[in-house]
């Protein structure tokens, strides 16, 4: 094969990839039937019979029900409004601790802060990216309340044991499953293994509204609860005479019609959309595991949903760093049609680990004392050594396993990347 384009050669791909766009005509016209009817919304913030919201919205979670197998579903604007309304649900509050995960989005470990609980940082193993579970162990104290389970990347973690961990220590387990839209772990969909389970809506999920979430959870006292927290629980609680009042300060968090109506559409075409993410995985599994300096995953009794793919490269096998090798990836492709300023979606690192954050590196959230961080608690560097030598230096990423790409474009792909590793020595020089 000719030198690699990095150092002159010509590049596998001239042309851009198609734009991520699971918005189709059957979307355009429901959004046009809730706009011909004129209710954009039919949310009150009082106990009456539209507290629950619309026609369009609760369809929407009676069909989210049906498809994931849980007896609650509760709509929510956001999946980070999910997971604080959910720790809501849960009781936590002040001098609770939550355990959460360093290697996610920022709001999988800062909710716990919004009710003056304390974020716990626990280390994540490298065979599916869940907690690693000794860790997990040690950081259980007489003020635990929670765990955040996130199922990064669209694994799903090692359930089993976090919820055996959580019965011996009476915990919630909230599983925060916004990646991870009918990911399978021992035939069980996740998100209704655990307490709560919260799936996302943004724009670039596998089915979207734009923003918005889902909360599921068959426990009939935590649905009510997030119904609550969800739409102003502090104004509609005593005429609905709930006398437990635990964090019954509640919020906006309710989506319109307009986002129900592209919902329950998206949902329609969620299966296919994970089967070609799972396909297209696969043929990158296949085609990258021959080489020594790459990891792939080896998923054996549970199935991804495929956000993105992730893969592990040995810089010392390599004989080159990471960085050097995505570098070359992207000489041999063009970007995706509408995103060019990014360049390929082929990444390194994912997202620093959470508790580099100012916010726990300062240690300050409100304008006064900050209760909810302790003395006890650290978050310097080097807590989570597995998640620090992800970020720096072995994990990188693609989004390039989704609709609408076609196998020829996935061949395009593998192809850059099996060229580049063929001819590892050129950039070795």
């Amino acid at each position: 094969m000719n030198r690699l384009a990095i150092n002159g050669g010509t590049k596998v791909r001239t042309k851009k990839f198609p734009k991520y766009n699971s918005i189709g005509q059957n979307e355009i016209n429901a959004v046009t039937e809730v706009m011909r009817n004129g209710t954009l919304s039919k949310f009150i913030g009082a106990w009456c019979e539209d507290f629950y919201g619309g026609e369009k919205v609760q369809e929407f979670e009676k069909l989210w029900s049906e498809k994931f197998d849980a007896k609650h579903t509760i709509s929510v604007n956001s999946n980070s409004s999910g997971i604080v309304a959910a720790l809501g649900a849960c009781g936590i509050g002040l001098g609770d601790e939550v355990i959460v995960s360093p290697y996610s989005m920022s709001i999988s470990a800062t909710a716990p802060l919004v009710y003056n609980a304390t974020p716990v940082f626990c280390d994540l193993n490298t065979d599916n990216y869940g907690f690693d579970l000794k860790h997990l162990k040690s950081l259980i104290s007489e003020n635990t309340k929670a765990i955040i389970v996130v199922h990064i990347f669209g694994i799903p973690s090692d359930m089993d044991e976090i919820l055996k961990i959580a019965k011996e220590h009476n915990l919630y387990v909230i599983e925060d499953c916004a990646q991870a839209p009918l990911a399978i772990y021992k035939g069980k969909k996740v998100g209704t293994l655990g307490d709560i389970g919260i799936f996302s809506l943004n724009y670039h999920k596998h089915i979207h509204t734009g923003e918005g979430g889902m909360c599921t959870t068959n426990n009939d006292k935590l649905a009510n609860k997030l119904q609550l927290i969800r739409n102003h629980a502090e104004s509609v609680v005593e005429a609905k005479g709930e006398s437990d009042l635990v964090n019954m300060l509640g919020f906006n968090f309710r989506i319109t019609e307009i986002q129900a109506a592209i919902g329950i559409e998206q949902l329609k075409k969620l299966d296919d959309e994970v089967k070609i993410r799972q396909k297209y995985a696969k043929m990158y599994d296949e085609a990258l595991r021959k080489y020594p300096f790459i990891k792939v995953n080896n998923l054996q009794d549970r199935q991804s949903a495929h956000y993105i793919q992730v893969f592990e490269f040995d810089p010392k096998l390599a004989g080159i760093s990471r960085e050097q090798f995505i570098k070359a990836v992207h000489a041999e492709l063009e970007p995706v049609e509408g995103r060019e300023k990014e360049g390929v979606p082929i990444y390194g690192g994912y997202v620093k680990p959470v508790y580099l954050l100012p916010i726990f590196q300062q240690k300050q959230v409100y304008n006064k004392q900050n209760f909810c961080f302790k003395d006890t608690i650290s978050y310097q560097k080097g807590i989570c050594p597995n998640v620090e030598k992800l970020y720096t230096e072995t994990i990188w990423e693609h989004d390039l396993t989704r609709s609408p790409l076609r196998e020829e474009d996935i061949k395009d792909v593998i192809l850059a990347y099996t060229k580049v590793c063929d001819n590892i020595n050129e950039l070795k020089k």
